[in-house]
């Protein structure tokens, strides 16, 4: 049985100050959660963010990491940094990433190994456009995006890694992937490491789904046996909207 993860990806929201308050707010209600909470915050909110959440079930996750340990890399966290700062988790290859970053499949591998070698749980992001799922690219899209991304991993390694299936065109579109869509991707990417770490380690890695899950229709999602948890965004943002998906 694969514990569900729920993780909110706060984007670029939140002052310190805020994000204090959200995460005082989220902690009692989500306390009794069946599943691992995590907010992935704006890493200027780090030092506000960890010691409100010291010793309860909630864990904290940056939304990108460098590849490199150290350099001339202007603006840059490494994942030796954000372990400093208390991250125990970080969202790599998110489809904004990819937009508005220049972000790569060969950038996401590498920014996986160095998270994973470092001892962060990486939240790998692979999902397709609106036109290649018209396209009839799906499946192509993923496999290549999930093995090139996982590429220069061992399978125990894998035990260290969240994939999270985000359709681009369902992205804060308010569109969603319908429940059975959701699954059948998602098991096609758990075949895609099946082929290239065998059965089990497929059998064991957690998959989320991350297109605009939220109270409404977290419960059809997380009912379908291919569903490991969500990557949350919109939804996040407010301590009542997150506890719903998490205390699905």
């Amino acid at each position: 049985m694969r514990k569900p993860i729920i993780a909110g990806n706060w984007k670029m929201n939140k002052t310190p100050e805020e994000a204090a308050q959200l995460v005082r707010d989220l902690i009692p209600l989500v306390k009794d959660a069946k599943c691992d909470v995590v907010v992935c915050t704006p890493a200027v909110n780090f030092a506000a963010v960890k010691p409100v959440i010291e010793g309860t079930n909630i864990k904290l996750g940056a939304q990108n990491v460098h590849f490199k340990a150290s350099g001339a890399y202007t603006g840059e966290l490494s994942a030796d940094m954000l372990k400093a700062a208390g991250c125990e988790y970080v969202i790599i290859g998110h489809s904004e990433r990819r937009q508005y970053f220049g972000e790569t499949d060969k950038t996401v591998n590498l920014r996986t190994i160095a998270a994973v070698k470092a001892g962060l749980k990486a939240i790998v992001c692979v999902g397709e456009m609106k036109d290649e799922r018209e396209a009839g690219y799906t499946d192509m899209i993923v496999m290549y995006q999930t093995q090139m991304a996982l590429h220069g991993l061992t399978a125990e390694e894998l035990d260290n890694v969240v994939i999270a299936y985000e359709p681009v065109w369902a992205i804060g579109t308010g569109l969603t992937a319908t429940d059975e869509q959701a699954n059948e991707t998602i098991g096609v990417i758990r075949k895609a490491i099946a082929y290239k770490f065998g059965q089990e380690a497929a059998d064991k890695i957690r998959i989320q789904y991350g297109g605009s899950m939220k109270g409404s229709n977290v419960k059809g999602l997380m009912a379908q046996p291919e569903i490991d948890g969500g990557l949350i965004g919109g939804a996040s943002l407010k301590a009542e909207d997150f506890a719903q998906v998490v205390n699905f």
